[in-house]
């Protein structure tokens, strides 16, 4: 972005439903202060994706767009365009809209998990489960297979593609998946005191549990793994990476 773009006031924002707990627009206003930067961070908390249209219609300088729980595959059909890497994963967490008002979709929540959880990975982590099936686990999953980890997902009902339901799990299982992302919304604030469904007692100290949320800083699930010895990691360094990819993209020519 040039100078003359800089001094600009654009506008920038969060798509998703049930969105007041998130972060995004407190980080990017921090972010704009700090870079002496006029633009806006707003959440658009939408009831139904449709509504993403009226958004784009009546929103002046409107630069781009995060999109988060439950829209992450829903906005796919409302795009003009995929990034090659957003195509492949078949979810979209971040929308940049051009001059001409096209729609082009990415998604760096790949970027965000797969570089926050390097740093904690040592030779044993070889297999994973992915708890949820929804448009943030394709991310991880896509994340995961660059690694060179293996992973099957958990998931409520039967569906394509999944491995185990909750019902299925035991002790053995879990202790044979030494990481396990909790990719679904449970114990996202202000629903505090649940977590998914799994037999704890097969976590130990040479397990990661990894949860996409940070708020709460420390969720159930984390609390669980913290019990038994584990290395755990919540979603805000994920967010905090992602969020300077989105930048980067938006700020493209």
């Amino acid at each position: 972005m040039d100078n003359k773009q800089e001094k600009s006031k654009f506008k920038f924002g969060l798509v998703g439903k049930d969105i007041s707990y998130s972060f995004s627009r407190d980080y990017f206003a921090k972010k704009f202060e700090r870079k002496g930067l006029l633009h806006s961070y707003v959440n658009f908390d939408l009831k139904r994706i449709g509504k993403l249209d009226d958004i784009i219609l009546n929103t002046n300088n409107l630069k781009g767009l995060n999109v988060t729980i439950p829209y992450k595959e829903e906005v796919i059909p409302m795009l003009d365009d995929l990034n090659k890497r957003a195509r492949k994963i078949g979810a979209v967490n971040t929308i940049r809209i051009t001059r001409y008002k096209k729609l082009i979709g990415y998604n760096t929540d790949y970027y965000g998990f797969k570089n926050s959880l390097k740093p904690h990975l040592k030779k044993h982590h070889k297999h994973a489960l992915i708890l949820g099936t929804g448009g943030a686990s394709k991310a991880i999953a896509y994340a995961l297979k660059k690694l060179k980890i293996q992973y099957d997902y958990v998931s409520r009902s039967p569906k394509e593609g999944v491995k185990f339901l909750y019902s299925d799990l035991t002790d053995d299982i879990i202790s044979t998946y030494n990481i396990i992302i909790n990719c679904t919304p449970i114990g996202t604030f202000p629903n505090v005191n649940f977590c998914p469904d799994i037999p704890y007692e097969g976590i130990t100290d040479k397990h990661i549990l990894y949860d996409l949320i940070y708020n709460p800083e420390q969720t159930k699930f984390l609390s669980c793994g913290d019990m038994k010895g584990a290395t755990t990691i919540n979603g805000l360094e994920m967010l905090k990476l992602q969020a300077e990819k989105s930048w980067e993209i938006w700020n493209k020519s």
